[in-house]
């Protein structure tokens, strides 16, 4: 697993939280996407696969910060 996730200890957090904050937000001209899917998951109208891409898209940078910070807490243990 090591081997798999040292590409993540490549990208600064800065970076991370940065392109999420971005892709949570965009567009910024109308109602953001990642909110719009997200009412769509929960109306059940989440069916499209280029809807389910775009969430997927638009929550990408979130999963790999959230993989980033458990992996770091992992290895800040006793070795």
């Amino acid at each position: 697993m090591i081997n798999r996730m040292t590409f993540l200890n490549r990208i600064p957090y800065g970076i991370l939280i940065g392109l999420t904050i971005l892709m949570a937000l965009a567009p910024f001209s109308a109602e953001p996407h990642l909110l719009e899917k997200l009412k769509m998951l929960m109306d059940g109208s989440l069916t499209k696969p280029i809807d389910i891409f775009d969430l997927f898209w638009h929550l990408l940078p979130a999963i790999l910060l959230l993989l980033k910070f458990l992996y770091g807490k992992k290895q800040v243990g006793p070795s």
